[in-house]
């Protein structure tokens, strides 16, 4: 569902705009995809490494929202870059505390997204109700780890699904990348024989566009 809201996204672009935007697209997709390996393999900071991760992109998407939106839209940004910011800072403390933060960032990120994407409509809709499942299973699996096992370990399992998400938004962006890359590979639209663009500045010369 994510690679086809990308695709679609993709769709909806010049190809001027797509030549700019797909290294961009690459680069950031290669980098959340080894954020998300080192995360994952490095037990002493993997916690702190998703951490701030998210919360540089919190804290970028929040300031995104704020600056192109009004009203309520531009507190919910600012809202969002507060939480970036928040997790920026734990991400510079101890191993133990950002995986205590990520035990309960991560079951609150899945549910808040899960109900962003249930309040659309379509295939939106339905990628929603998929997310939400996930929620309820990580949630669930992370609760009985802690009170069968111990909790230190059900914060490594949050650590672990964080770093997948990270990656999984890694593989989006590098879809949406090929799929920007490919329009920018377009021709320019070819203008009719006779245009010369002479007349263009003066309203026009009548031949249908």
């Amino acid at each position: 569902m994510a690679s086809g809201a990308a695709v679609t996204a993709g769709e909806r672009t010049s190809p001027e705009q797509a030549r700019r935007a797909w290294p961009r697209w690459l680069v950031g997709g290669v980098a959340l995809l080894v954020v998300a390996a080192v995360a994952v393999f490095w037990a002493d900071g993997g916690a702190r490494l998703v951490l701030g991760a998210g919360g540089a992109l919190l804290a970028w998407r929040g300031g995104q929202l704020a600056a192109g939106a009004a009203g309520r839209g531009r507190a919910v940004g600012w809202a969002v870059a507060a939480a970036g910011v928040l997790a920026l800072t734990f991400a510079f403390g101890s191993a133990g505390v950002a995986g205590w933060v990520l035990l309960v960032a991560v079951p609150a990120g899945l549910l808040a997204g899960a109900l962003t994407l249930l309040g659309r409509g379509g295939a939106v809709r339905r990628s929603g109700q998929a997310a939400l499942i996930w929620w309820a299973l990580v949630t669930g699996l992370l609760v009985v780890t802690g009170l069968l096992a111990d909790w230190e370990r059900a914060a490594d399992g949050a650590t672990l699904v964080g770093a997948l998400g990270l990656g999984l938004l890694g593989v989006v962006l590098l879809v949406g990348a090929s799929s920007l890359r490919a329009i920018a590979a377009q021709p320019a639209p070819a203008r009719p024989a006779a245009c010369a663009g002479c007349a263009c500045g003066a309203g026009g010369c009548g031949i249908p566009r």
